[in-house]
């Protein structure tokens, strides 16, 4: 267990983390409403994923799960590769101050649900997590993926707001986002491994 919420931690920080209009939006939020507003826009963020991450989980419940399981993991595998290269590419990039006209919680759910590579995400590497939460705790596997994952937004995007309310740079952002993009490529090639050979490497 404490093995799969690592892997999700892992994998859920290296999107998190990474460089996007939703963080770039939650650090102008901050500017002028501290931390509360990037916790307004995490929970924008989450009445989006929530429901999303349910989603999926029905659609996996229709099918056999051990049936769509290395299919998912080869697509996720895939996506991990090419996710982790991104997450590392972009570590130098800045945070950019953009705007926004919206509440931060309504900002935060329209840069949600029309992020398309947000819902690419949940549908290929998020969709093979939810499949092996629920092969490991059954039909209460969705709900532990949610409380794994759904912390680590709240708290970045909170921390995000907090630290440009105070006029300060996030530090050591370059070198968390590399080191999660090589840890993202290595479970991407876990998951190909398993796609193809029935066995984990890690």
């Amino acid at each position: 267990m404490i093995d799969f919420i690592l892997k999700v931690v892992a994998i859920s920080s290296s999107g998190a983390l990474a460089p996007g209009p939703l963080s770039a939006v939650t650090a102008a939020i901050g500017t002028k409403e501290g931390w509360k507003g990037g916790f307004k826009v995490s929970i924008g963020h989450f009445i989006v994923e929530a429901p999303l991450i349910f989603f999926i989980a029905f659609l996996l419940s229709i099918a056999a799960i051990e049936n769509v399981m290395k299919p998912l993991a080869m697509v996720g595998g895939a996506f991990l590769l090419i996710f982790g290269y991104l997450t590392i590419r972009g570590a130098s990039e800045n945070l950019e101050a953009r705007k926004s006209n919206f509440s931060p919680m309504f900002t935060g759910i329209l840069l949600t649900a029309f992020n398309p590579f947000f819902l690419v995400w949940w549908f290929s590497i998020g969709g093979t997590l939810i499949a092996e939460s629920i092969i490991l705790f059954g039909k209460l596997g969705a709900l532990f993926l949610l409380f794994s994952h759904v912390w680590i937004d709240f708290v970045w995007l909170s921390a995000i707001a907090y630290f440009t309310s105070l006029s300060r740079l996030i530090r050591f952002q370059k070198t968390i986002l590399v080191i999660l993009g090589i840890f993202v490529i290595l479970f991407g090639l876990d998951y190909l491994y398993y796609a193809f050979f029935d066995s984990h490497l890690i």
